[in-house]
């Protein structure tokens, strides 16, 4: 191809052409694994003044799985999103430095750093697995209502006798045969599908418009049924596995998606009018809901109950502006640091400026994801890429406004550097779905219309280059 064909993105002969940028991923893949990488030998420096013994093993493993992460992008997805991966390896990478750093607090034999790594590492497994197996994102458009049964059922599964257990006060886990497991957090994969599939199949009919009040036209009363079953599984959550977090993430998912698929304000305005009647009566009728809602506005009136939160702002206060430095801080002091709490951690040594700034990495994979589903050719990737990208920014939200205090704080996981295998493990699955609805966006794309017909899609070739867009 020559070197004019190679602008992006560029329309000759009706094709639209993207360079594919791979080169560049890697330069940013290895600088963004050296941030993390630099923050576990500082903090090695600062604590021990010296390097770490095993720091060439650690080298190799770390790098090579960036390495390999990206031969897999290169040679299966070659036209995906360039930012997405070092983006994400740069949060992973971050995380698993602050896990390690808190390990040292107070007995240095922990380990917790090192399972997470091996979670980062089946994670990338499975992300690898998506890329190679998952060819083409509009397989996943086939079982829209099996996806939804399932991840309903995975949703409500801790409250099942005997595998459900509860931690921390909420009742989101489960246990089997000593392993513990958070099912949400592959539900939130499966209704997010789901969620896409369903209302591009029925987004004329969810959009037909019912009675006219107050300018807004809202929906048709027999309509009305998706937003019933979600609003009844989310308060489900909140009510009976005292997850507000988890309620609040599934329903805002929802109603994101269906405002996507139909652009009608009316879905929005009567799915936030259900929640916030949901919340009311949490907070009356419930014991949990009231102790969030107080320690977020009044922590001090029991130091005892809301230490975590108070812990979190008097961390704050002492990191400042600048921070105290890896391996300088006292973040231990906060329970849960490394999971609930790991954004207090960050915002304590490395400062208000450096916890801003893993806000605006987040803010840029957010943006890259966003940018996917805006110029997926096809509606249902549109709304998959749009649906998975919310998960990440609703979830960032919520528990980075919780340790602030800007919000009620929920027990929701900080995407890719909390400690824990599952949510670690269904980020990476997302962001290999993201990459490859990323790949078939990017692809040269000829301007002719996408086959709209089951039949028709199973027809097209999965491999073919030039796949179809419709104008």
């Amino acid at each position: 191809m020559s070197a004019q064909a190679q602008v992006m993105p560029q329309v000759a002969d009706e094709v639209i052409v993207y360079k594919k940028r791979r080169n560049v991923e890697l330069l940013l893949l290895v600088l963004a694994q050296s941030f993390g990488f630099a923050g576990w030998v500082i903090t090695n420096l600062n604590l021990y003044g010296e390097l770490p013994s095993n720091m060439a093993t650690v080298a190799a493993l770390w790098y090579g799985m960036g390495l390999a992460a990206h031969l897999v992008v290169r040679f299966k997805l070659p036209y995906a999103d360039p930012v997405i991966l070092p983006s994400v390896f740069l949060l992973n990478g971050l995380g698993l430095a602050m896990i390690y750093r808190i390990d040292q607090i107070p007995d240095p034999v922990r380990t917790d750093s090192a399972m997470q790594l091996v979670w980062t590492a089946l994670g990338l497994v499975l992300f690898a697995l998506v890329a190679v197996l998952l060819r083409d994102h509009r397989r996943l458009q086939r079982y829209p209502y099996l996806l939804f049964i399932g991840g309903l059922i995975l949703l409500l599964l801790p409250l099942a006798p005997f595998i459900g257990h509860a931690s921390g006060g909420a009742q989101i886990w489960i246990r089997v045969f000593g392993f513990s497991f958070q099912p949400a957090e592959v539900a939130k994969i499966m209704l997010a599908i789901a969620f896409a599939a369903y209302f591009y199949e029925k987004r004329d009919v969810l959009a037909l418009a019912g009675k006219r009040f107050l300018g807004i036209e809202f929906p048709r009363a027999r309509d009305l049924g998706p937003i019933a079953v979600m609003w009844l599984a989310s308060l489900a959550v909140m009510v009976f596995q005292n997850d507000l977090g988890t309620s609040l993430l599934f329903f805002g998912l929802f109603t994101v998606m269906i405002y996507i698929a139909t652009e009608r304000p009316a879905w929005p305005i009567i799915a936030g009018l259900a929640f916030v009647a949901a919340g009311i009566a949490a907070y009356n009728f419930t014991s949990h809901v009231p102790r969030r809602v107080n320690a977020w506005l009044d922590p001090f009136s029991d130091y005892d109950r809301n230490l975590q939160i108070i812990s979190a702002q008097f961390g704050f206060a002492w990191g400042g502006l600048f921070g105290r430095g890896w391996g300088l801080g006292r973040p231990g002091l906060t329970p849960l640091a490394k999971s609930d709490m790991v954004a207090a951690a960050i915002g304590e040594e490395l400062g208000i400026l450096g916890l801003m700034a893993v806000v605006l990495v987040y803010a840029l994979l957010i943006a890259r994801g966003f940018k996917t589903a805006v110029t997926s050719p096809d509606g249902f990737g549109k709304l998959l890429a749009a649906g998975l990208s919310f998960v990440f920014a609703l979830q960032v939200f919520v528990i980075i406004g919780g340790v602030t205090r800007l919000l009620p704080l929920t027990g929701l996981t900080t995407p890719f550097m909390s400690q824990g295998g599952s949510s670690l493990i269904a980020n990476w699955i997302i962001i290999g779905i993201l990459m490859v609805v990323s790949h078939r966006s990017r692809l040269p794309q000829a301007a002719t219309a996408v086959p709209q017909d089951p039949a028709q899609l199973e027809a097209a070739s999965l491999d073919d280059a030039t796949a179809v867009i419709k104008r």
